[in-house]
């Protein structure tokens, strides 16, 4: 497996597993990227997203889109995780959480001390796993932050 920060020319492929995670949540009938959007919106003069991709071998199996946030009332820099989808066949091998250390790194980089994202409330197995790593369900916005410790420990 080799997780990297995607290039221009795994643009198509990470359309290919954005529709597929649309289908997975039931949500294709609200997928209208392109190439043309997502080129603009990770490597465009206004850029505004990072994504990180996995391959293993040739084949792109994983990717995990992400921007920085500001939380106004704490104060506080963050990481807001936009997606991360792993081909069905690639859970279970550790990749979605090396993928989330590497983002963690990257905030901690920039000064974030947090990561929000937000999970589908029958998603159960999303949710188990984002719950093993440390992150936090808040129930009254519905969505959930790596803070404090736990978002310490993917950062290590």
């Amino acid at each position: 497996m080799n997780i990297k920060k995607a290039s221009e020319r795994d643009v198509s492929k990470i359309i290919e597993l954005i529709r597929e995670f649309a289908e997975y949540e039931k949500l294709s009938n609200y997928c209208e990227i392109t190439e043309e959007k997502l080129l603009d919106a990770m490597f465009g003069e206004k850029k505004i997203i990072e994504c990180l991709v996995c391959f293993e071998v040739e084949n792109l199996v994983a990717y995990a889109l992400f921007y920085p946030n500001f939380s106004s009332f704490r104060g506080q820099r963050g990481i807001y995780l936009e997606d991360i989808y792993l081909k069905p066949e690639c859970r279970g091998k550790k990749i979605g959480e090396a993928m989330l250390r590497e983002i963690a790194r990257h905030g901690k980089e920039i000064g974030a001390v947090r990561m929000d994202f937000q999970v589908l409330d029958w998603n159960e197995p999303a949710i188990k796993f984002y719950q093993k790593l440390g992150a936090v369900k808040d129930e009254d916005e519905r969505h959930f932050k790596f803070t404090d410790e736990a978002f310490r420990n993917l950062a290590e």
